[in-house]
């Protein structure tokens, strides 16, 4: 997300765990010059978890290791009851800590030193992403039952990204303009965005 589109609509709230204290600040600078509102920030893991339960906000970044509780765990239980974009800090990359951060919720990590652009990028897919999976988790749950759920979930999500490529690459639109062509389409026609997004594919629907 750009520093214009964060600032059009309501501005994304954040909250920050990090137990280096500059860099939290570098963070929180950061985030609220490109037009996010940072709501709370910590230097403890078990912090934020509370601090997320008391002002419900959109983002949180977390670094992995902090006193209290780590940046993993405070993913798991912040993303338990709540639809939160989690993005954790790391200063190294490591495939064990990749894989344990995605089954806590985590949507992506970034590795620590970080340029501004890299945190604003990551930030942007990282709520992009999320907002788009929690719009499919909705309709999957509107139209599946439990038995199917997780099938439907996962062809759901190929085919959007499929007619997403398609829209991306022939009506040049970017990557977020293309599933909310997707996704008001299905709202305005009663329709879930799987079908839309074949009529996208086949060519039988282009904005």
């Amino acid at each position: 997300m750009s520093q214009a589109e964060a600032t059009k609509r309501t501005p994304v709230r954040a909250i920050i765990a990090e137990d280096e204290a500059i860099v939290r600040l570098d963070l929180k600078e950061i985030l609220t010059s490109a037009g996010y509102e940072v709501v709370g920030e910590t230097g403890r893991g078990d912090d934020a978890v509370v601090l997320a339960a008391e002002t419900r906000p959109d983002l949180a970044i977390l670094d992995v290791k902090m006193p209290g509780m780590s940046g993993i765990q405070a993913a798991r239980e912040i993303t338990r009851d709540a639809r939160v974009a989690v993005m954790v800090l790391t200063a190294f990359s490591q495939r064990e800590l990749i894989e344990e951060a995605r089954d806590a919720g985590v949507a992506a990590y970034l590795v620590k030193p970080f340029r501004r652009e890299e945190l604003l990028s990551a930030v942007g897919n990282v709520l992009a992403n999320c907002r788009e999976q929690w719009a499919i988790d909705a309709e999957v749950e509107t139209f599946a039952s439990a038995d199917t759920a997780a099938e439907d979930k996962i062809t759901t999500r190929r085919v959007v990204d499929e007619a997403k490529v398609k829209l991306i690459e022939e009506a040049r639109l970017s990557e977020e303009e293309a599933f909310s062509f997707i996704q008001r389409t299905a709202m305005r026609t009663r329709t879930r965005m799987r079908e839309i997004a074949h009529r996208v594919i086949d060519g039988s629907l282009s904005p």
